[in-house]
């Protein structure tokens, strides 16, 4: 089944060069409705409002983590299906087991590129 590039998408980072580049990026792969929070806590609030067929989102940020919205969107009933990706630099192996273990879909470390983002987006929804 093909994937559904007109769904909403939710990109959360707080350093405002990576959202450009992550949008940039899913706009080559075709993806037309994307939507940016500069935290977990303004990201929430949007998910709160909007229905998101998929969430990337930053680990590091302040006032709430990547890691503290990803446990609240799992946490929703209404949101607890909605695909997740991690974008983040912390390639520790501990942070990648408390994702998995929280029900993160997919871990993409940066820096990485178009292929790794189709890759990775690929195995979570379908082939792109």
């Amino acid at each position: 089944m093909a994937v559904d590039k007109s769904m909403n998408v939710l990109v959360v980072d707080d350093y405002k060069t990576m959202v450009r580049i992550v949008r940039g990026l899913l706009e080559q792969l075709g993806f037309k409705n994307i939507d940016d929070a500069i935290d977990g806590t303004t990201a929430l609030q949007k998910i709160q409002q909007n229905d998101y067929g998929l969430i990337l989102s930053d680990w590091n940020m302040t006032p709430m983590t990547g890691y503290d919205l990803l446990k609240a969107v799992r946490a929703d009933p209404r949101t607890r299906t909605t695909p997740f990706v991690m974008i983040t630099a912390e390639a520790k192996t501990e942070n990648v087991v408390a994702a998995r273990q929280a029900g993160v879909n997919n871990y993409i470390i940066k820096p990485f590129t178009l292929a790794v983002l189709k890759q990775k987006l690929s195995s979570v929804l379908g082939e792109l």
